[in-house]
């Protein structure tokens, strides 16, 4: 008899449901989040079927230590977004009502009934996944970092807004350095020259000619002031904010070593690298979202979808709209945007793509998405194909107007 399972994921349970197929639920039962839970699971299958190869399993994630466990156990597992869930629910169910045992219901129904319209979560090598956890964390952190930077810049435009002018950067080193040294603009009305170079040399920038200079005008300007008790209050907050920023500073630093060593051990690093504008972070990150899988994206329109960069049309009666991809690997699409960025100055056929685009009409972001959609083609190419990357074929138009000159 086949069946499927529905997992609800919960922080402390999981519920799981096993449908057969005609929709008749077999069993229901809570379990853990350890080995016993999973155990118990692993038993309930076993009385409805003979292979965990047989039963799909949904389920609203595709990660999570339960993620792991089942695709290690051999069960084929579809990770649901929860907004389709939400949709499926209300085939059935119109009033509303929502249940974690329901929801796991619903979800074995969705493999029941739907199971190809949906994707198969991808084997991914265990090198694979460690880059991909690596990258992610990398980027968790930058966008963290980030976050403590555009705090730190707002209590500066509260009483010292000469810092901003010194610094637009608030990420050097040689900002942070001197910061640390002036939170307020009492402290940095006392720096001299002399101290300013010094601080610099110790970040490691040292003193270009007129540095110093310019920064001492910036934080020497006259300029509108707080009372001498609140600016110390603030000038504390600066402290706080600058040393977790120098904290987050090192931890990124680490992760990225660590990310860029692990990379350089997956077999497709090579290819990767070899794309122009793909350093060891952008390469990471892509490999960390495509994955490793050969049979997760059978064409490269696949991975184009995936990534973002295909566009989506809108037709219903006379109307036909095409329009930039919002559902996609938002990760995905982030690296790319930043990939096509550096094409333009690394491929010449990149740019001349981008400037066609340019002079059709397209916006900055709709240029740079087309060429990130050509780069993606051939990226899967050269990674369906083991074969490094080859710009007379990645731009054929560029590889003939230079024939056609020549000749």
């Amino acid at each position: 008899m086949r069946i499927t399972c529905g997992i609800d994921w919960a922080e402390g349970h999981h519920d799981i449901a096993l449908v057969d197929r005609e929709g008749t639920v077999v069993a229901k039962q809570r379990i853990d989040t350890g080995v016993a839970g999973f155990t118990e699971l692993l038993g309930l299958v076993a009385e409805h079927a003979d292979e965990v190869a047989d039963v799909p399993v949904a389920i609203e994630m595709d990660k999570n230590l339960i993620v792991v466990a089942l695709q290690a156990a051999g069960f084929p597992v579809y990770a649901i977004n929860p907004r389709a869930v939400a949709r499926y629910r209300e085939r059935h169910h119109q009033a509303g009502g929502k249940s974690d045992p329901g929801d796991a219901i619903v979800l074995a129904n969705i493999v029941r009934t739907d199971l190809p319209c949906h994707r198969m979560l991808p084997a991914i090598s265990e090198i694979g996944l460690a880059v991909k956890a690596l990258a992610r964390q990398h980027q968790e952190a930058v966008w963290a970092r980030q976050l403590t930077v555009n705090r730190l810049r707002s209590v500066l435009l509260e009483f010292f807004p000469q810092a901003l002018a010194a610094f637009p950067n608030l990420t050097h080193k040689a900002a942070l350095e001197v910061l640390h040294a002036a939170p307020t603009p009492a402290h940095g009305l006392k720096l001299t020259h002399k101290r300013v170079v010094t601080l610099l040399r110790r970040s490691g920038r040292g003193d270009r000619p007129g540095l110093a200079d310019a920064i001492m005008a910036h934080l020497h300007a006259p300029a509108l002031r707080q009372s001498p008790r609140v600016e110390a209050a603030l000038g504390q907050a600066v402290v706080g904010l600058l040393t977790i920023v120098q904290a987050m500073q090192t931890a990124i630093a680490a992760l990225e070593a660590a990310m860029t060593a692990e990379f350089d051990h997956h077999p497709s690093a090579g290819v990767l690298r070899a794309a122009p504008g793909l350093g060891p972070v952008l390469a990471a990150r892509v490999l960390a979202e495509v994955g490793d899988d050969p049979s997760r994206f059978v064409t490269a329109n696949n991975l184009r979808a995936f990534a973002g960069t295909a566009p989506i049309t809108r037709a219903s009666g006379r109307s036909k709209v095409v329009n930039a991809r919002q559902v996609k690997n938002k990760r995905l699409s982030d690296a790319c945007h930043w990939w096509a960025f550096a094409a333009i100055s690394k491929s010449p056929g990149a740019r001349a793509h981008y400037d066609r685009r340019k002079a059709a009409g397209d916006s900055n972001n709709a240029a740079l998405r087309n060429v990130a959609n050509k780069l993606l083609g051939r990226l899967w190419w050269c990674l369906t194909n083991n074969q490094p990357w080859d710009e007379d074929a990645a731009w054929p138009s560029l590889a003939n107007g230079r024939q056609q000159t020549a000749a």
